[in-house]
């Protein structure tokens, strides 16, 4: 039994995960700090004044829980989109040019589509013989076609 699992926990892909997620982590907090300490002061600083960020008061002035606090939701998007880009540039990128070094193709475009004629359901792929969701035969696949 604990054979098994020793297997099951060695495994390459399991590894790879578990460290592409301690790496997430890092990054994470990282970009955290920047945009908590870095894009949040010069939000706040655009609204100018001694508001409490860039939104609104709902309620009684200084009550925290009543603003609307638009700032910070800026400050998220602009985490994510950080966030997001960094993972791609440096995790993504990466792994795919050394995939295809060892001639594996991976986060490949998907196939051409077409259009079911009975249902007209648009993600059959070009070379299905049945459609998937209304079982209706389709027409073979013919040459490409110029414009």
């Amino acid at each position: 039994m604990l054979k098994g699992f020793k297997n099951f926990v060695m495994r390459g892909d399991i590894v790879t995960v578990a460290v592409g997620l301690v790496i997430a982590l890092a990054l994470s907090t990282l970009i955290k700090a920047f945009t908590d300490f870095v894009i949040n002061p010069i939000i706040t600083r655009a609204q100018g004044g001694r508001s409490m960020g860039l939104g609104w008061q709902l309620g009684k002035p200084g009550n925290r829980s009543t603003y609307l606090d638009l700032g910070s939701f800026l400050s998220a998007v602009i985490y994510f989109l950080i966030f997001m880009a960094v993972v791609y540039f440096c995790v993504v990128m990466p792994y795919k040019h050394v995939q295809a070094r060892r001639g594996q193709v991976v986060f490949e475009e998907p196939g051409a589509l077409k259009t079911c004629p009975a249902c007209l359901s648009e993600d059959l792929p070009e070379a299905a013989s049945k459609c998937l969701h209304c079982a209706s035969d389709q027409p073979p696949a013919g040459p490409a076609r110029t414009v």
